[in-house]
């Protein structure tokens, strides 16, 4: 697995902690990581981008961008009033090919979710997923809804015939509620693929030595980890319902 998309059920899911969490586990199991973040928009040129904020919260690891965008929209949408050239998937393709030759690891972080649109002729990550032949980690939120845009978005995968990894919850609450912790069983139904981790609340806001030490716990093996989904769900999912008596 040199390459390795991440994408999201859509935006704010956490995708770019999810993304900092995996990278950060795999530099503690001695991997060389690369992350690259195909078109970043929405943010100046002097500001931390989301390439940016994996490097600082996984620690020494190749952050590169290929494009930004000032206006925060879907990039083929930003690309197009900013007057700037777009980035295709091939462009990423051959990026995370280069890059793929220099490390152990390359995670390719999406911009929204899979069919965002980076380019006008409709080029998605998703072709960049089948040009790269990579497998693709999809970050999903915890609560209500959840389970329509997972299952919609692993259909897509698996109509193009794209390998779906595993899915990823961006944020665990504190308190999670009662359909939080029903989806724990739920996800991976509807994804037909494991649950491979789950990012407690404000991961992002740790001190970057506190998330390094615990990223392996919040993701399973596949992703140099110890989290396991049987105990956590174990731990969190609900009693089953009983009928009540007379």
């Amino acid at each position: 697995m040199p390459v390795l998309i991440i994408t999201g059920t859509g935006t704010e899911v956490g995708k770019t902690v999810a993304t900092a969490a995996v990278a950060a586990a795999a530099a503690a199991a001695g991997r060389s990581v690369a992350v690259l973040k195909p078109a970043q928009t929405g943010v100046g040129p002097a500001e931390r981008g989301d390439a940016d904020e994996v490097a600082r919260l996984a620690g020494p690891v190749t952050a590169q961008e290929l494009a930004r965008f000032p206006e925060p929209l879907a990039p083929a949408t930003a690309a197009l009033r900013a007057g700037m050239a777009p980035v295709r998937p091939q462009d990423v393709a051959d990026a995370a090919a280069k890059l793929a030759t220099e490390h152990d690891l390359v995670l390719v972080e999406g911009a929204g979710g899979l069919l965002v649109r980076l380019d006008a002729a409709g080029g998605t990550l998703a072709e960049a997923a089948r040009l790269l032949r990579a497998p693709v980690l999809v970050v999903a939120s915890a609560g209500l809804g959840t389970l329509n845009t997972t299952e919609l978005t692993a259909r897509e995968l698996r109509s193009r015939e794209l390998d779906l990894l595993g899915v990823v919850i961006g944020s665990w609450p504190r308190e999670a509620d009662l359909a939080s912790r029903c989806n724990l069983a739920d996800l991976p139904a509807v994804a037909g693929a494991p649950l491979l981790g789950a990012l407690p609340e404000g991961a992002g806001a740790l001190a970057p030595d506190a998330f390094r030490a615990a990223a392996p716990t919040w993701l399973a093996p596949r992703l140099h980890g110890d989290w396991d989904a049987e105990s956590f769900t174990t731990r969190e999912a609900p009693a089953p319902f009983a009928e009540g008596r007379g």
